[in-house]
């Protein structure tokens, strides 16, 4: 690990503060990056959905207590959600259906950001990929909301946008942690060293491991967070899939 963290112009998995936009010799702050992070193609989209929700919900009203219940959900919910999508939709491999072999947009990006983890135009969602994901997300917060109601009952509508824009704030959130990891920012807090060392581990160690990025809690839960010094170093941690 001590190779994967030398300077910073050698380290491949890290951006070259060259990458942040700021002057020279200043040392690479957290407004640095969040400047070159919404100067990216697909932030700007992102948050104009989370405005847009929060300005729906805002006129909706009808605040109370399910509220709370949806937003301590979809939290708790979270780790979860994004150790499926990483291991099942951005690390599959050649999928076969009807005869026909292929591989998903996801995973061909995703393959191109293990090549290059220290690309940051490679580390977000393009837009296409964030003008899909949040129709998905609309539309599965009110599939739920009709069991949800019949549970908890109340303004369902007035819920389920609460669920939307928590859902779109989880995005934003993961995507700018994502995008924080790979700058060239050195962690600080122990809750962002913690994640920030596992991701370098999946992508310089083992791919099979460590796929949480907002969080540890799925990978110590399911069993993919191991002592990384009982873990052989793979070969395919920059290829992936060697096919497709």
């Amino acid at each position: 690990m001590r190779a994967a963290e030398s300077a910073q112009g050698a380290d491949p998995y890290t951006a070259p503060a060259e990458a942040i936009g700021r002057r020279d010799h200043q040392r690479v702050t957290l407004g640095h990056c969040a400047r070159a992070f919404v100067r990216q193609p697909s932030p700007p989209y992102l948050f104009g959905g989370v405005a847009i929700v929060l300005a729906l919900r805002l006129a909706q009203g009808q605040w109370g207590w399910r509220d709370a219940v949806i937003v301590a959900g979809l939290v708790a919910v979270t780790p979860f959600v994004e150790w499926v999508i990483h291991v099942h939709l951005l690390h599959s491999g050649k999928l076969k259906l009807l005869g026909l072999s292929f591989v998903l947009p996801t995973a061909r990006e995703h393959r191109a950001h293990h090549r290059s983890p220290g690309v940051l135009e490679g580390v977000l969602l393009p837009v296409y990929g964030v003008l899909v994901f949040l129709p998905v997300i609309a539309l599965t917060n009110w599939a739920l909301s009709f069991p949800i109601h019949a549970v908890l009952g109340g303004p369902r509508l007035a819920y389920t946008t609460t669920g939307v824009l928590v859902s779109f704030s989880i995005l934003a959130a993961y995507e700018w942690t994502h995008f924080l990891i790979h700058a060239p920012y050195r962690p600080r807090g122990r809750y962002y060293r913690t994640i920030w060392r596992n991701h370098r581990l999946h992508h310089y160690k083992n791919e099979r491991y460590w796929f949480g990025v907002t969080s540890t809690f799925a990978d110590r839960a399911i069993g993919t967070n191991p002592d990384q010094r009982t873990i052989e170093r793979s070969r395919t941690a920059r290829s992936l899939h060697a096919e497709g």
